[in-house]
């Protein structure tokens, strides 16, 4: 059987900030983004973890920032994985 190359892929945490009054809306969307997990929502704060391809996540991140009701979307930790 021929090698397979391994496909990079990236496992990240990030902070989302949301308007005040839309943590659960917000959230919502955000659990159902492909790639993306929730982890934690409290007053204007949303932890995520998302998983892409390498090269990726930036793209995940502007696309969550510019959702309606999020005011930034910040990455805090990146690893990549062989897999």
């Amino acid at each position: 059987m021929p090698d397979t190359p391994a496909i990079p892929l990236a496992i990240s945490s990030a902070v989302v900030s949301v308007l005040p009054g839309r943590l659960e809306s917000v959230a919502a969307t955000l659990s159902d983004l492909p790639g993306v997990e929730v982890r934690a929502a409290e007053g204007s704060k949303i932890v995520i973890i998302l998983e892409a391809p390498r090269g990726e996540t930036g793209k995940q991140l502007v696309e969550i920032a510019l959702l309606d009701g999020v005011v930034s979307a910040n990455m805090v930790f990146e690893h990549i994985e062989e897999v």
